[in-house]
């Protein structure tokens, strides 16, 4: 796993997809932060983080499937998906290594948003007139976020050989999983169970441990995402065997 993870990052850093990645979503994110009229925390007059937290997830729906379409796609075109599970690797440690890579440029691309903590912090009035539980919870949603989508992402990439078929399938799972259940409970037909269907999405909880109250539950069901996801890669890529 260890050796699958250093030679994806390698693969990362020694292109320009990395430092590409990082750069879109912060650029997009300080555009929303300070420049977007109606967005900015200049014009909101509330010394808050919540315009990042609230864009950030559509942000990186586009971009981590952008990361992880090649994990698998490419190694299918390219024929050497094969070579790769010849070598004394379970398939579980390729899959991990590929996940765990992509969520590390993940993680590295948000970490440096907490600049801006310390810049709203000098504006508020007092100065430091922040929620920072409710700050610290919402990058943990954050960063659970991310490995859900990692996830996803990678199990796309698993199911074509086409990095373009899989970046649009990983969106529309990532979107699904996120946005789609609360559209869902919104409907009238399913009012009589709308707070279930709204519990199933990634949406309630992310917005939960948003609060700054992490709960054991919100953390389960942020594992147990990723946990099917990876799985599902596995039985997918299991299915060469057959």
């Amino acid at each position: 796993m260890i050796h699958i993870l250093k030679k994806e990052l390698n693969s990362f850093f020694d292109s320009l997809i990395a430092y590409l990645f990082m750069g879109v979503f912060l650029v997009a994110i300080g555009l929303f932060m300070w420049v977007l009229p109606g967005e900015n925390v200049l014009d909101s007059g509330f010394a808050d983080m919540e315009t990042l937290f609230s864009n950030a997830p559509f942000i990186l729906m586009f971009l981590i499937p952008a990361i992880t379409m090649r994990s698998f796609a490419e190694e299918k075109k390219a024929g050497t998906l094969e070579l790769l599970f010849t070598k004394p690797l379970r398939d579980i440690d390729i899959i991990l290594g590929k996940f765990l890579a992509g969520f590390t440029i993940a993680v590295l691309t948000i970490l440096p948003t907490v600049v801006y903590y310390f810049s709203i912090s000098q504006l508020g009035d007092p100065k430091g007139n922040l929620d920072t539980s409710g700050i610290i919870g919402s990058y943990v949603g954050l960063i659970l976020l991310a490995g859900v989508f990692t996830s996803m992402g990678i199990l796309a990439s698993s199911l074509s050989d086409n990095q373009i078929v899989a970046f649009i399938t990983a969106i529309i799972l990532c979107y699904l999983f996120y946005a789609g259940f609360s559209a869902l409970a919104g409907l009238e037909t399913f009012k009589s169970v709308s707070e279930i269907i709204l519990q199933m999405g990634i949406a309630y909880h992310y917005t939960s441990v948003s609060r700054g109250l992490i709960d054991s539950r919100d953390l389960i069901y942020f594992l147990s995402i990723m946990a099917f996801a990876l799985a599902a890669t596995k039985l997918v890529l299991a299915a060469r065997k057959w």
